[in-house]
């Protein structure tokens, strides 16, 4: 077992050593750099899936869509179908291979180092310009109580403040980030769960009608719909990158990339609903908080409406507080097996990898400046997402492995057959992992148990 100078006694994940270029790497053992407190269990884990999937993005989702129609509810249900797909693929990869990094070690043990290399290096640009774009987003929600004109020097200085809290909170410790994320997504969640049960008694019918004004087929528009609610489900995959992290890996993983999702998937596709069906698209067009609009509706005035926005507010706090985590720990893992710069793989005194934190949140910072120049908030709140879309893409497409949904998880087994290295056993907290061979594992690889 290889431990670094600087790793804390923790949790034993996978490691995979590094081969030579373009060669599956071997399968090694190597302790996950944990913090003090051996890192966070199956609630926390869950409250990451679900607090990094519901940012701002859902609460502003209902006027991108508008331009569209209500059509684009299916857009949502189809997506929504994918996230699942997607969360069931990273469940099963992470039980058969926890190790942190999640999709950049799974792309790496199937293809190698190289494509190893650019998928950890597409999902980090990924993961610090949504964040750039959660801020925006963010902040859109905070100027319902003040900076009201929107002068565009305050609205950086607000950007600026909700990119760079949560990076202090994760610079402090997990046991920090991991309180703060559980009560944001509590509140959160409630709120969804609130417009999803009780905005439902309040639709009408006509506000449904007409279902598409895009002006495309019906196709095109639900196409359109899907590329615009794409991004609402990101995150479905953090608890796999922070596995270093999560006590049990292999359990608690698992567990909570498919309860994360599936309860945000229901708050989802019901909230939105109650949102189209309280408010007629024309009018969703022009709001810029969509959801207090729809509770003022419900309710008449505009308190209940400033109630939802702090909501919104905390929500984005909390993803930008989970995402900033994960910005981090991606080159983390990359940089363990020496294809990221090693100053990724410091730890500081509070357990962090302190400099992918920080470098993280400056290249958020610039991208967010660099983008308000000459653009509105709107604008730039799909900006930085706009150009990570096709990383986004490319990140899941070499999990996916082009041919099914397991077929990353098929080509590892593949890769394990035809280098005869072991199948890894479960990893257990403070034990080493020794290789194992499952049954199941090894009947599909081809071979006979020898229990």
């Amino acid at each position: 077992m290889t431990q670094t100078p600087q790793d804390p006694p923790g949790k034993a994940v996978t490691r995979l050593q590094p081969a030579a270029d373009g060669a599956p790497p071997q399968v090694a053992d190597e302790r996950a750099t944990t913090a003090t407190g051996g890192g966070f269990g199956l609630p926390v884990a869950v409250a990451l899936i679900m607090g990094s999937i519901i940012g701002v993005g859902i609460f502003n989702l209902p006027t991108s869509l508008a331009s569209i129609g209500p059509i684009t509810l299916i857009s949502m249900a189809l997506t929504t179908v994918g996230a699942i797909a997607l969360a069931l693929m990273f469940a099963a990869l992470s039980r058969r291979l926890p190790a942190d990094g999640g999709p950049y070690a799974y792309s790496r043990a199937a293809f190698g180092n190289v494509v190893g290399f650019f998928n950890a290096w597409s999902y980090w640009i990924t993961a610090w310009a949504g964040n750039a774009g959660i801020a925006v987003g963010w902040v859109l929600y905070v100027e319902v109580f003040i900076n009201k004109g929107q002068n565009k020097l305050i609205t950086v200085l607000l950007v600026l403040v909700g990119l760079w809290i949560p990076a202090i909170i994760n610079l402090s410790g997990v046991k920090n980030m991991g309180s703060v994320q559980m009560v944001t997504t509590i509140l959160k969640f409630a709120a969804l769960l609130f417009m999803s049960i009780v905005g439902l008694f309040f639709i009408k019918r006509a506000n449904f009608t007409p279902w598409n004004i895009s002006g495309q087929g019906a196709i095109g528009a639900i196409g359109a719909g899907m590329a615009i609610a794409l991004f609402s489900y990101l995150g479905v995959e953090v608890a796999s990158v922070a596995a270093g992290k999560v006590r049990d890996p292999d359990k608690n993983v698992p567990k909570s990339t498919v309860l994360g999702t599936l309860a945000c998937a229901v708050v989802y596709m019901l909230s939105l609903v109650a949102v189209f069906g309280i408010v007629p698209s024309t009018t969703l067009q022009k709001s810029t908080a969509p959801f207090s609009t729809a509770v003022n509706s419900m309710f008449g005035g505009t308190w209940v409406g400033y109630i939802m926005a702090v909501v919104v507010i905390i929500s984005g706090f909390g993803a930008l507080n989970g995402w900033t985590m994960i910005c981090a720990e991606m080159p983390l893992a990359a940089a363990k097996d020496g294809l990221f710069p090693k100053r990724f793989n410091q730890i500081s005194k509070s357990g962090v990898p302190a400099f992918g934190i920080i470098a993280s949140t400056v290249l958020a910072s610039i991208a967010m400046a660099i983008n308000y120049i000459g653009s509105g908030g709107p604008e730039v709140f799909t900006t930085p997402p706009d150009h990570a879309r096709p990383a986004v893409r490319a990140r899941y497409a070499r999990c996916r492995g082009g041919a099914g949904i397991l077929d990353s998880f098929h080509l590892v087994l593949a890769q394990h057959r035809r280098q005869r290295l072991p199948v890894l056993g479960p990893v257990r907290a403070g034990r080493s992992r020794a290789p194992a061979r499952h049954p199941r594992l090894l009947c599909a690889a081809g071979k006979d148990d020898p229990a």
